[in-house]
């Protein structure tokens, strides 16, 4: 379902980082080169095949960009704030 406005702007206080853009939860995530940036990426996959909810994101050296929505729903979910966090987590790994 859903999140509504209040549900949202509530959760974001619980996601260092995490922005709204185009309806999307955004953040840009900094590595210090390309590979601890696809590290990142491949660790963070196995809990999102896990989730089978599956970001779109962007990769360039040590920037990964990513935009999380629940598109059967039409907007930000429940799925996107654990999904959130899940990448939170994996990327305090590589700071």
């Amino acid at each position: 379902m859903k999140l509504s406005d209040s549900d949202l702007q509530s959760a974001l206080g619980r996601l260092p980082g995490w922005t709204l853009a185009n309806g999307k939860l955004h953040r840009e995530f900094q590595f210090a080169n390309f590979v601890q940036a696809f590290s990142f990426m491949t660790l963070a996959s196995y809990g999102i095949e896990a989730m089978n909810h599956h970001p779109e994101w962007f990769n360039v050296y040590g920037k990964v960009v990513v935009d999380l929505t629940t598109h059967d729903a039409g907007g930000i979910t429940d799925k996107d704030l654990k999904l959130a966090l899940h990448l939170n987590d994996a990327a305090q790994r590589f700071a």
